[in-house]
């Protein structure tokens, strides 16, 4: 078991006083049998109200509303968190998986059905084509070297960037420019489960390495491919990695662009853009 302080803080500076509308927060890690939060702080300036609860997809999400116009707006979070998943290649693939292509059981194929469909129609043939390099029709591989090989490829043969940029690129346009951050790097990996009938997820969240900041001291991004018997599996296309201690989910969604980590509305002279200051530090106790 590892402990780790997750320290996030969000700064938005305004060129004037301005109405700030309701925000939306998806910072907290997500607790279960690998995860246990020890302790949470949240400050945030100006004063507001915080009503947290979960989505459909289980996230913990904080709605803040605020009662004061401001021209500075800052979240703070602090967390403390004991992290017990030491080794990410000890599970077990039920029997009729371990070689694909496989079927999934019908119970958990209808359950599963958000995460099948590829979020960029427009990016489908590229997807395919792009899938052709690890698996062809008729071919018997083992699921985990097939899954292993396309996360590894991204990693290997595309350029990471800190790109500040809202979004995400679409996964043709990562594929063209041979260059992405680690959300281009989770989509492509997700579009290409998904045109191989496997389902995926996208996953916000931390990196934990060497008790420094993860990539560009923002948040990073995985992805989660659901396989029998294992449930959902983490692979990180930015390091070419299956995840593991090192990685902690704030939130996970079929659709990247739906687990913003701040997220709202302000009311000020139209043109005004402010200016965002982000930092993320996770660091091993």
């Amino acid at each position: 078991m590892r402990r780790l302080k997750i320290e996030h803080l969000t700064t938005y500076e305004f060129t004037e006083q301005v109405k700030l509308g309701p925000h939306k927060l998806m910072i907290r890690p997500r607790e279960g049998h690998d995860v246990r939060i020890e302790s949470s702080q949240l400050r945030i300036r100006p004063t507001a109200a915080v009503k947290w609860h979960r989505d459909f997809f289980g996230n913990s999400v904080g709605a803040v509303t605020f009662r004061e116009s401001s021209s500075t707006l800052f979240i703070g979070s602090e967390v403390i968190i004991q992290h017990y998943e030491e080794n990410p290649l000890d599970f077990l693939i039920d029997p009729g998986a371990i070689h694909y292509p496989f079927e999934y059981p019908t119970e958990e194929w209808m359950d599963l059905g958000p995460y099948r469909g590829p979020s960029y129609e427009s990016a489908a043939q590229s997807c395919r084509e792009w899938v052709s390099r690890f698996w062809r029709h008729g071919q018997v591989m083992q699921t985990f070297t097939l899954l292993d090989a396309i996360n590894q490829t991204i990693a290997r043969e595309f350029r990471y960037t800190e790109r500040h940029a809202e979004g995400v690129q679409t996964p043709d346009e990562t594929l063209r420019s041979g260059a992405g951050s680690c959300r281009d790097f989770a989509t492509l990996f997700i579009e290409t489960c998904r045109a191989l009938n496997l389902p995926a997820r996208f996953v916000s969240g931390y990196l934990c390495s060497s008790g420094t900041t993860g990539p560009g001291g923002s948040m990073h991004a995985w992805a989660e491919v659901y396989l029998p018997g294992a449930g959902w599996k983490g692979f990180d296309s930015t390091l070419g990695e299956v995840t593991g201690s090192s990685h902690i989910a704030a939130a996970v969604s079929r659709h990247p662009a739906a687990v913003s980590p701040v997220s709202g509305s302000f009311f000020g002279t139209a043109g005004r853009s402010p200016v965002l200051l982000v930092g993320v530090r996770t660091t091993v106790l």
